[in-house]
């Protein structure tokens, strides 16, 4: 395999290169870099590495950067990601793959008979997936493995990409492996607290328009947050105001949302004083800005809610949603006591009686 970093000092070298790669990739892969950026470009490094050493040695300005490694074997994928972003041109391309949560369960289940294969599905997915995300086990984890053929999802590795500055270009699945192209759009945001653990600490938009922290049991695979701009250019709103089809989620967290379990922490900003029993729900700033502005102006004189009016009114479209949050905020001007006596019962009647589900 490339175990070398290759500089491009004139066509001979370029030509050998080309034809390195075409023996050396697996079918399919050469083709997919050949589309995606310019190979024969003096501008373009290609790595087979997890070393986050061989970006920093890069001394010039990059259109594109390659790496074959898997991105599961890269300890530190933000800062590697971030290293690839100071190393690239506004436009500038870097492709990778990943081995998705998907593909290494249908890679390890068809690896062996049903006896064997589904214990030891069971016993990786707790290693490899589980204990790099609780802060008890973390450190642990990553000082025995060094993060080495870690669980990753597709949702977590493009949610860090974006977090890093990047934008979708396209992607492709080559000998059950994830191959992405993404473009540089903007420097890396350098987030120190990702929703990466069990707890999800959400960003969202409070009284007077300041950004409190919402607490939430994850429903959505690590960095979903970051493709939420992604998601809301692909699909439109299902009822409810929700997203259709959003692959954000994971099959554990419908469960946990059909029960109202991913709630339960919303319950210390209650305590905490950040939300109010009864008001409109706490939104993303991405959400926050489909709304109208009149009812965005009213929303933000008074704090957000735990039992928000849509369990109380039931909307189906985003129109009906805002229009049923202006009918509670001006009932709420008039008489707040009255107000929130009202819809606390009367959400509380179609969460037990009419089977209404956490959103």
């Amino acid at each position: 395999m490339l175990k070398e970093h290759y500089r491009l000092k004139n066509g001979r070298e370029i030509k050998e290169r080309a034809e390195l790669l075409l023996k050396l990739l697996p079918e399919g892969v050469y083709q997919y870099l050949s589309e995606n950026c310019d190979l024969n470009n003096s501008a373009t490094r290609i790595f087979d590495s997890e070393s986050i050493f061989n970006i920093d040695i890069i001394e010039r300005e990059l259109k594109s950067i390659v790496n074959i490694t898997r991105v599961n074997n890269i300890r530190y994928i933000n800062k590697y990601f971030e290293a690839v972003n100071n190393k690239l041109s506004i436009g500038g391309i870097i492709i990778g793959c990943v081995e998705t949560y998907e593909q290494r369960k249908k890679r390890i289940l068809n690896k062996y008979n049903i006896i064997v294969s589904y214990p030891l599905y069971v016993f990786d997915f707790i290693v490899k997936r589980v204990l790099p995300k609780l802060k008890i086990t973390r450190k642990i984890y990553f000082l025995i493995t060094r993060g080495n053929n870690r669980a990753i999802s597709r949702v977590e590795t493009y949610g860090r990409l974006t977090s890093c500055g990047f934008e979708f270009v396209n992607e492709r699945v080559i000998n059950n492996l994830l191959f992405f192209t993404f473009k540089k759009v903007s420097p890396p945001k350098y987030d120190v607290e990702p929703t990466y653990g069990i707890i999800a600490k959400l960003k969202r938009i409070g009284k007077d328009g300041k950004m409190i922290t919402v607490y939430k049991i994850r429903t959505m695979y690590a960095y979903s947050e970051y493709l939420q701009e992604k998601i809301a250019k692909e699909t439109e709103l299902d009822i409810g105001g929700k997203y259709k089809n959003d692959y954000r989620k994971t099959h554990w967290g419908r469960l946990l949302r059909a029960f109202w379990i991913d709630e339960i922490p919303m319950i210390w900003n209650w305590i905490k004083g950040d939300l109010k029993l009864v008001g409109v729900r706490p939104l993303s700033k991405q959400y926050f800005d489909s709304y109208d502005q009149d009812l965005k102006e009213k929303r933000i004189k008074y704090k957000p809610g735990l039992i928000p009016p849509f369990y109380a009114d039931l909307p189906k479209t985003l129109d009906d949603i805002m229009e049923s949050e202006r009918r509670y905020l001006s009932a709420y001007e008039k008489n707040p006591f009255k107000t929130q006596w009202k819809y606390f019962w009367k959400a509380i009647y179609n969460i037990l009686f009419k089977d209404v589900r956490s959103q």
